[in-house]
């Protein structure tokens, strides 16, 4: 049983203990130190590790670092801009933080032996989950009551005002949920993909010679998947910014 726990595609997203300290201290003091919290704080580290060597306060000519930089604020600016609108200095450092977090969480992953911050569901539906609750807190903060007009489409027919409230406040809620989701689900399968394939790969390389030139083939769509996976790890980085995006819009203008 232990042996197929080992090599179980899904045991390289278990959260494990690597440091713990138990102290009889305020009845009982507990602090460990996981996996997840050592790759999140690692990632921490990059992102500003990254935006320090891009620093170009003292030099004249920029270099690869802040142009790269420079060119992800100015893109990331622009779809604030363009999906939030006139109020969108305020949430783009928020935003430009979250998608290198994400980024950097998700392309961290696919390092052999890694671990893959975003596809722990206490990360991806924590993120999903805190952002909603703030977004809605926002709404209400600016419209107040107003708020409720949200869930009533204008022009509905007053017999049909719970069935649809009831509706609304479903579809509303499972944004909570989704967000997270969808983010976790890709990076899951995507992963548990590439670890089946590559154990069977392995098991065919070491085999007879015959069999392991003839793997070369499947090799080759295996190194292409990585690939896609490293597109993958943008593509949901971007995507999970571009609807917290739209989330705020439809906060701050009730769509």
């Amino acid at each position: 049983m232990s042996q197929f726990i080992i090599l179980s595609p899904l045991s390289q997203f278990e959260v494990t203990s690597l440091i713990g300290l138990n102290a009889p201290i305020l009845g009982y003091l507990n602090i460990t130190i996981t996996n997840l919290g050592l790759y999140a704080s690692f990632i921490l580290l990059l992102v500003v590790g990254f935006h320090f060597l891009g620093n170009n306060d003292f030099k004249l000519i920029p270099s690869r670092w802040s142009v790269a930089l420079e060119s992800s604020y100015a893109s990331l600016g622009s779809m604030v801009r363009d999906q939030i609108g006139s109020a969108n200095e305020i949430y783009l450092p928020f935003v430009y933080s979250l998608f290198f977090f994400i980024l950097l969480g998700n392309l961290i992953s696919n390092v052999p032996y890694s671990f893959a911050v975003t596809a722990s569901g206490v990360v991806s539906l924590g993120l999903s989950v805190t952002i909603f609750i703030a977004v809605t807190i926002l709404s209400i903060s600016i419209h107040g009551l107003k708020f409720l007009a949200f869930f009533i489409p204008a022009g509905t027919p007053l017999g049909l005002v719970p069935l649809l409230v009831l509706i609304e406040l479903i579809s509303y809620l499972a944004r909570s949920v989704s967000l997270g989701v969808r983010l976790f689900a890709n990076i899951v399968a995507g992963h548990t993909l590439l670890k089946i394939l590559s154990t069977y790969l392995y098991k065919l390389f070491t085999g007879s010679l015959i069999i392991a030139v003839i793997t070369l083939i499947p090799f080759a769509i295996f190194l292409a998947l990585i690939g896609l996976e490293l597109a993958v790890s943008l593509i949901q980085a971007f995507v999970f910014t571009l609807l917290v995006c739209s989330y705020l819009k439809d906060a701050i203008d009730l769509h």
